[in-house]
């Protein structure tokens, strides 16, 4: 993810100290960031979930792509230095190599995440526990529909116009 580096021409450079809140769990900032050094940590409730060092790497794209509240706490667990795109939305429309970069990390992290579940299904099949309700994650997961975006649509029309 070092490359979107290249293409963060536009954001604000922030220097963030350790135990700082990046992204709350459940806001809508529309804002996304990009490590340039130092460390962060996603929490999902109060678990971490992951340790975040890669400069290049992007948190908050899933809260702007989907628009919807932050799905995680990031905070900084060491001195860090980011960027910070606070109409997130606009750069990754301005910035198609970056929304295809981020395309790809997406795709990458459901690989993984369904090859995992997969790999539980198949120990755990017919063991009639919870365990088996991974095939009914992976069914639903395939199953998904796209959001259904109409543009303008949570807008009200102005009057005036």
């Amino acid at each position: 993810m070092r490359a979107v580096l290249d293409y963060c021409t536009g954001g604000i450079q922030k220097n963030v100290s350790a135990g700082t809140l990046v992204i709350h769990e459940g806001g809508r900032t529309g804002h996304m960031y990009v490590l340039i050094e130092g460390r962060l940590e996603v929490v999902k409730g109060d678990t971490v979930v992951a340790s975040i060092a890669e400069p290049g790497a992007v948190v908050g794209e899933m809260s702007v792509l989907l628009e919807q509240p932050h799905t995680a706490t990031v905070r900084a667990a060491s001195d860090s230095t980011i960027y910070e795109f606070g109409d997130a939305a606009s750069f990754l429309q301005e910035q198609p190599a970056v929304a295809l970069l981020i395309a790809r990390l997406l795709a990458q992290r459901l690989n993984v995440a369904t090859t995992y579940l997969a790999d539980i299904k198949r120990q755990y099949a017919g063991h009639g526990n919870h365990l088996a309700m991974v095939g009914d994650i992976l069914q639903s997961m395939i199953n998904l529909s796209p959001t259904q975006v109409s543009p303008g649509s949570d807008r009200q029309s102005d009057p005036r116009m």
